[in-house]
């Protein structure tokens, strides 16, 4: 009974930090800068965001009010999705 107990114990320890690396969040604010190059938006926050290489910056420019949800990647925040707000 020990050894089954010993066993969840360790699945599970070995499972929770995946859930703190992965967490996802998002954030409504006004774009402050786009860099196409870097690939990469700065907020009014101060934070910048990093886009996927796919990205489709049209329509994005500084004073446009978004809602960025984003996902933490290495210290990095990473735009999962983007929507400008009317």
């Amino acid at each position: 009974m020990r050894i089954l107990i010993a066993a969840l114990l360790a699945t599970a320890s070995i499972f929770a930090p995946l859930s703190t690396f992965a967490q996802s969040a998002d954030v409504e604010a006004t774009i402050k800068a786009v860099d196409v190059k870097s690939m990469s938006l700065t907020l009014d926050d101060g934070k910048t965001y990093k886009v996927p290489e796919e990205f489709n910056f049209e329509g994005l420019k500084a004073g446009v009010k978004v809602v960025v949800f984003y996902t933490m990647v290495d210290g990095n925040r990473v735009v999962d999705d983007l929507q400008i707000v009317q």
